[in-house]
């Protein structure tokens, strides 16, 4: 089975590999496929208007004609998925699906952090739904800065920063924190004072890779 993975920042296919190779999946399980401008856009029109919207949409389409499941690993863009699921022929999932209901499974305090402004409204969307089986208290935090930090291309100290707030977030109180976006997972790594906070790339490629067998077993 081979999972297609669409990308709005080329950094995150290292990442995805590395969560492939910790789910100990083929070496050629993965399909990547970026597209920068998608989330540029987004970031200009502080909004998925039609047109981004129907732009992603193409770009999964293609990729659902080259695998088993489709990954769209970009949190800003997400709600894309809804509007091609029932088309694609395969599963089409957003990546931070399976981390807000990992978050959400108890009545606890929920912290998701996001790096770009475009992503807390959609992050804020995703979590509060999840959270209504539990009963979760879900906060959305900013990490302020961080993103500038990314778009630099100062990537340690964007991670630094994301690792320092989580390890606040924890400090503050929360029960579980959740690393909304797939391009700060790698800012768990860097935590020592704190409980390690979920990330997104590992429990989304699972997902996909089980949604791609179950549609399998029931063509």
């Amino acid at each position: 089975m081979r999972v297609a993975c669409l990308h709005t920042a080329d950094s995150n296919i290292e990442i995805f590999d590395a969560a492939a190779k910790q789910l100990n999946l083929p070496t050629d399980a993965l399909i990547h496929a970026g597209r920068a401008e998608l989330l540029a856009a987004a970031e200009l029109a502080r909004a998925i208007l039609p047109n981004i919207e129907r732009r992603t949409g193409d770009a999964l389409l293609q990729l659902a004609r080259r695998a088993d499941s489709v990954l769209l690993t970009c949190s800003t863009l997400g709600p894309c998925v809804t509007a091609v699921s029932a088309v694609a022929g395969v599963p089409v999932i957003r990546v931070d699906a399976s981390l807000a209901k990992d978050a959400t499974r108890a009545p606890a305090r929920v912290v998701a952090l996001c790096a770009t402004e475009t992503t807390v409204q959609t992050t804020a969307t995703l979590f509060t739904d999840a959270a209504k089986q539990s009963g979760a208290d879900v906060e959305i935090h900013l990490v302020q800065g961080a993103w500038a930090l990314f778009k630099r291309g100062e990537r340690s100290r964007y991670l630094v920063a994301i690792a320092d707030a989580a390890e606040q977030a924890y400090a503050d109180g929360a029960s579980v924190v959740a690393l909304a976006q797939a391009s700060m997972a790698p800012a768990a790594d860097l935590i020592t004072r704190a409980p390690r906070p979920l990330t997104s790339p590992a429990s989304g490629l699972a997902t996909a890779m089980r949604a791609a067998a179950h549609a399998r077993q029931c063509r």
